[in-house]
């Protein structure tokens, strides 16, 4: 799963208007527009297409890939315009390091951040996963919302990110 479908599962499960995202994206640190959001979220294969088809459609599609960097900043507005602005703790930072490092800690990054921004608690995103069809257990959720480079830490994969937004959409949705 790449960036651009994390956002565009994202947007759908929580229902987000293209406005509200310009908005969210503005919050986390990263200036764009509403044109830009919508590349971003342009699907880039049509269903039903073969082979020279995709070839023509990738060629006209001028989608927009939306990088760790501006995922990150996404999902900081998303936490930021669900809990409003953090209040610095004396002696830190005013702006914080990236916590997405590499391509493999992409959905770990997402678990946590859609958790803090929607005040879930560890019960809610092990329903939401079983709402998908998924079962694990609270250890193993554990080992993956673990901060990377800890003993226990897991690496999160494709699956359980795709079904956290398919659960998540079934929740908001209906």
């Amino acid at each position: 799963m790449d960036n651009n479908d994390i956002l565009i599962r994202l947007r759908y499960a929580l229902d987000i208007k293209d406005a509200d995202m310009v908005e969210v994206f503005r919050l986390g640190g990263v200036e764009t527009t509403k044109e830009e959001v919508q590349k971003m979220l342009l699907n880039p294969k049509k269903s039903g297409a073969t082979e020279k088809d995709d070839e023509e459609f990738s060629d006209n599609v001028d989608r927009l890939v939306c990088d760790n960097h501006k995922l990150e900043s996404f999902l900081n507005g998303l936490i930021t315009s669900q809990r409003g602005k953090p209040e610095p703790k004396p002696g830190e930072a005013e702006t914080k390091p990236a916590m997405v490092l590499n391509e493999g800690n992409v959905n770990n990054i997402l678990l946590k951040k859609v958790k803090i921004a929607l005040s879930l608690t560890s019960e809610d995103m092990l329903g939401i996963l079983e709402s998908a069809g998924v079962t694990i257990s609270k250890s193993e959720l554990s080992a993956v919302l673990r901060k990377e480079g800890q003993r226990n830490y897991k690496q999160c994969g494709d699956r359980y990110a795709r079904n956290f937004l398919k659960g998540l959409a079934m929740r908001y949705r209906g």
